[in-house]
């Protein structure tokens, strides 16, 4: 498949993504999410509003691209951008102006989840519950509820797995799963049990091991190692590699002061900033660092002291490492490109 994609990528350079958007409600149809989900993986992959009508319920849902219901009065839709799901369901894009280049495959994927989606017989769906399990601002007992309806067994531990919609998936494990809205926009979770957390799927954050009733701990630390991945070189961050750095991170207000990141952000005005951090950050001494970063020792060494005259503080003396190490990963988070949709032009 890897291959396939990376061939129509040269050929068409649209046709890659218009692939990921197959790949994307595939994966969604095997998890037999509901259709706020599956609207939200269309508004999230087209940039726009996307919306359903079933004329038998009466029943109108219109999402946007953060996973959130669209506000305002339904506008009139341009018939391209409308298409019939199968007798009496509808769905569209609530786009204006020229098609964009995968328009046509979103509307038609979406179109085939919801036919699939709803030919189905009447039948329990949990899958609201594992959005409630997720929520801090739930009570707890309602949490446990959700967690047992689920399947999950309280007292045993879980993670939970983070990934944006166009994620490739080359093994799909089992376990509870939706596409749940955050501020980031919508994202895939998944749980899995504490010892079955070995994810390959390209970009995807694994969260801390929790109870049921803390697995909102999970999905927030899954979320900030999701938004720390830097692919292709690396698919796939487990939380636990950051050890208690991970919760400081998932639960900072956004946009908060951070005085140090600001300085960052002047180190990363040299051309060797960010190598040159990335392997301070991962050194106990100069001279690690300089092998970590390819460099001459004296090299790192004119380099630090440029970093320290910036920073004001040393990154090797002290509270100094855990100040520049903190510092960083906040100038990651805030920087962090992974939940981009990836451009047509780009081969996977």
């Amino acid at each position: 498949m890897q291959e396939l994609l990376g061939r129509i990528a040269r050929l068409d350079p649209s046709a890659s993504l218009g692939l990921r958007v197959i790949a994307c409600f595939d994966e969604l149809m095997v998890g037999n999410v509901n259709t706020r989900a599956l609207l939200a993986a269309a508004a999230s992959l087209a940039g726009c509003v996307a919306g359903f009508r079933s004329e038998v319920s009466g029943r109108t849902v219109r999402i946007d691209p953060r996973g959130h219901h669209a506000d305002g009065v339904l506008p009139d839709v341009l018939p391209d951008f409308r298409q019939d799901a199968s007798d009496g369901l509808t769905v569209w894009l609530e786009r204006y102006g020229e098609r964009q280049p995968n328009d046509a495959i979103v509307l038609e994927r979406l179109a085939l989840a919801i036919r699939i989606r709803h030919g189905r017989g009447r039948r329990s769906d949990h899958r609201r519950d594992l959005s409630l399990l997720l929520d801090r601002e739930v009570d707890v007992q309602a949490r446990c509820v959700s967690a047992i309806t689920l399947g999950l067994r309280p007292g045993s531990r879980y993670r939970v797995v983070c990934a944006p919609l166009f994620a490739v998936w080359p093994e799909h494990p089992q376990g509870p799963e939706d596409v749940v809205p955050t501020r980031f926009g919508a994202i895939h979770a998944l749980v899995l049990p504490d010892g079955d957390h070995a994810v390959s799927a390209a970009p995807s954050g694994v969260g801390v091991a929790t109870e049921v009733e803390d697995l909102h701990h999970s999905f927030r630390t899954a979320l900030v190692a999701l938004r720390l991945c830097d692919p292709p070189a690396v698919g796939s961050v487990l939380a636990d590699d950051f050890g208690g750095l991970i919760g400081l991170l998932a639960d900072a207000p956004d946009g908060s002061f951070q005085p140090d990141v600001a300085l960052i952000d002047t180190v990363m005005t040299h051309a060797w900033g960010a190598e040159t951090l990335a392997a301070v950050v991962r050194s106990h001494s100069l001279r690690q660092a300089a092998r970590a970063a390819g460099v001459h020792h004296s090299t790192m060494q004119s380099r630090l002291e440029t970093v320290t005259a910036t920073l004001g503080f040393d990154p090797f003396d002290g509270y100094g490492r855990t100040r520049l190490g903190t510092a960083y990963l906040v100038w990651r988070l805030r920087h962090s490109r992974v939940l981009d949709l990836p451009a047509p032009t780009t081969a996977p």
